[in-house]
């Protein structure tokens, strides 16, 4: 069985998240659960995509749910609000199970809750996709200042390996990736990390000031281009 780690040392493969993915998953004719799906930019990705897909989108975040049902919905998307702490479908209902970067959001006493309602909603055999932001890096550097996540990061992760101890779920597969991040100046920054809906960042002057003489560090005549490390782990539930 592959060995799961919190990080990685040494990560070479930059590449958008759908490039891994695509490669794990399969996803054409799938029943799919996505948890937190933000903005829903993978969600409408894989629903053109993979027109044959039937995704059910959960997002807790009121605001950002009404501008999901606000644009156009594709026929195979259907956008929910609920936590994976507590899924309303039905037991063995969904072959894939993503979870984008949302895990570490989900309350922390009701962490190994997630598990269990992913563990239920999954087919056997079924997949829980559950990428996550590694703690390190120049951009999480920038981030933790105003939003130190290391203590839920953690703790997603701790989850995750408790299950696969107890058998829960099987680890099938666990990759670490460099994804390309841009931002125009550091109005651009400020606008993608402290004016968001789903928390409140209350960014202090001293705050912002210290994170902006990090992001000039990084500054070249085409903006700032970093990578964030972000690892993935496929748990499949047992047949």
């Amino acid at each position: 069985m592959p060995h799961m780690q919190f990080t990685h040392p040494d990560i070479m493969r930059t590449c958008t998240e759908s490039d891994i993915y695509e490669s794990l998953l399969v996803l054409d004719d799938a029943s799919i659960l996505e948890l937190g799906c933000g903005k829903a930019e993978h969600t409408r990705r894989i629903a053109k995509g993979h027109q044959t897909a039937r995704i059910v989108a959960a997002e807790v975040d009121r605001l950002q749910l009404g501008e999901n049902l606000a644009a156009a919905v594709p026929e195979n998307i259907i956008f929910a609000d609920f936590g994976a702490e507590s899924i309303p479908l039905p037991d063995s209902s969904q072959d894939v199970v993503l979870m984008f970067r949302s895990l570490h959001h989900v309350p922390l006493p009701r962490l190994d809750d997630a598990m269990r309602e992913i563990l239920r909603v999954l087919k056997p055999g079924g997949c829980a996709y559950i990428s996550e932001p590694v703690f390190a890096g120049p951009l999480n550097e920038m981030i933790r200042i105003f939003n130190d996540e290391e203590v839920v990061r953690r703790a997603a992760f701790d989850t995750m390996c408790q299950a696969v101890e107890k058998g829960m779920f099987e680890l099938d597969h666990e990759t670490f990736f460099l994804l390309p991040v841009a931002y125009r100046d550091f109005t651009d920054f400020a606008r993608k990390h402290f004016l968001v809906t789903h928390s409140e960042r209350n960014v202090s002057d001293a705050q912002r000031l210290a994170v902006e003489r990090l992001f000039n560090a990084h500054l070249g005549q085409d903006g700032v281009k970093l990578s964030q490390q972000i690892r993935v782990d496929l748990l499949r539930k047992p047949l």
